[in-house]
């Protein structure tokens, strides 16, 4: 449906050649951009009905006094379950520390929240299929549990910011939430509203991109420079590139799907979904609100380790 609708307005209507560059690259634009904003619709109104009671708050005290290897588990599918982006890293961050959850743990969260979440995880399976999906999602886990578990190695208590531990949560009372199915419709809808108010614009600068990467750029040069495990500069490239992309795992999923259409090597590919979601320079600026200098460098030194280890063991492997 979404590839008819694509031939139809860039083919037909405006009378692009399917070999051209342009012609391919808005077909692309326009399959991607119908199927992405439909199941984005979808999937966050039915998880936003199954959600309605979820917070914060109650996030921070399900993974409170439980043992620690329990914690960083509860932590990481949390934040894989939850919808908090890096916009919500500071005030969650705060809370966790206050309520006494280590900083091993915390990180871990603040790992699998951005990179991993249940309407990208739906996504993928529609676009990329399964197969992809169930790699990104097992490695986005591996690298937020044991991520989290070398950061805690370095007693990164020492660099948070000392406001931090003087902040004081709040105890009023929260407004009971209205659990009727009227309610949790007007609470979907309203996520709807809110979750694409925030990442329309950075969904559609990833679906161009993938566009002009799917119409653009050669599949040879592709091949020669990014297609095999040969190049192994690739994937140290490809999570440097990711910096400046701010994004999420939502926004950069068509970049992969061009990128995988043209042949690059799935490791890449991976990693540079990964850089792009947890290790953009947003990111970065809004954690130095809460930890200073080294934590941040560790934080930072850490994941990119990481995913070029990923972005290598596939490449490989694939």
């Amino acid at each position: 449906m979404f590839e008819g609708l694509g031939n139809l307005i860039a083919y037909q209507w405006l009378g692009l050649s399917a070999d051209s560059k342009l012609g391919s690259a808005l077909q692309f634009f326009i399959m991607d951009l119908s199927k992405i904003l439909v199941l984005l619709i979808l999937v966050i109104y039915i998880m936003g009905l199954l959600r309605a009671l979820l917070s914060p708050e109650k996030v921070r005290e399900f993974v409170r006094n439980k043992p620690k290897w329990l914690a960083r588990s509860l932590a990481i599918l949390l934040g894989a379950v939850t919808p908090f982006c890096s916009c919500s890293s500071v005030p969650l961050f705060i809370g966790f520390v206050e309520a006494g959850i280590p900083l091993g743990v915390t990180f871990s969260f603040l790992v699998a929240s951005p990179m991993i979440n249940e309407v990208a995880a739906v996504i993928l399976i529609g676009i990329l299929g399964w197969k992809l999906a169930a790699l990104y999602i097992a490695s986005g886990l591996t690298v937020a549990y044991f991520g989290g578990m070398i950061m805690e190695r370095f007693k990164p208590e020492r660099w948070v910011e000392d406001y931090v531990w003087k902040i004081s949560m709040g105890n009023t009372e929260r407004e009971k939430p209205d659990t009727s199915l009227g309610g949790r419709h007007r609470y979907a809808w309203h996520e709807v509203k809110e979750i694409l108010g925030r990442i329309w614009k950075w969904v559609v600068m990833g679906i161009a991109l993938g566009a002009l990467f799917h119409g653009y750029v050669p599949e040879a040069w592709v091949s020669e420079y990014l297609g095999g495990e040969d190049n192994w500069w690739s994937v140290p490239a490809a999570v440097l590139l990711g910096i400046p992309l701010y994004s999420n795992a939502t926004g950069v999923i068509p970049i992969a799907e061009a990128m995988l259409g043209k042949g690059v090597a799935l490791g890449t590919v991976l990693a540079l979904m990964m850089s792009i979601a947890a290790l953009s320079l947003p990111e970065m600026l809004i954690l130095r609100k809460v930890i200073k200098w080294p934590a941040l460098a560790l934080y930072a030194g850490v994941l990119a380790i990481a995913f070029m280890l990923v972005g290598w063991g596939f490449n490989l492997i694939s």
